[in-house]
């Protein structure tokens, strides 16, 4: 017995549709929008849980392409001389370099602000 391609789980929101030809769309043609620097509203914080205790830069708040997003954090990295990633909308650099990642975000244009402690 051989298991059905069951996609019900990915249906978010979806119940029952009493049309004959309905055809769900999973919304994958939604393209992001890098919105431009200045519209840019960044978190710069500390962040520390689940790391082994190890303190990590962490910017949020980016709004726009994985490709954009990782080019603003090498960018970073570069800048700050550590390593880091950049995936999911946020941007880690190893380390605690607020005041220097914050100012390399003030010069290249963004919106950005210190969060946290």
């Amino acid at each position: 017995m051989s298991k059905k391609n069951n996609d019900w789980k990915k249906r978010d929101g979806v119940v029952y549709s009493t049309s004959d030809n309905f055809e769900y769309s999973f919304g994958e043609n939604d393209e992001v929008v890098t919105l431009p620097p200045s519209q840019q509203k960044l978190k710069v914080l500390l962040d520390k849980k689940a790391r082994a205790g190890k303190q990590v830069t962490l910017v949020e708040g980016f709004i726009g392409t994985e490709e954009a997003l990782k080019e603003l954090g090498k960018l970073l990295k570069n800048k700050c001389g550590v390593g880091g990633t950049a995936k999911d909308g946020e941007i880690l650099i190893q380390g605690d370099h607020r005041d220097k990642v914050l100012q390399v975000l003030l010069q290249a244009g963004y919106g950005a602000k210190k969060a946290g402690g």
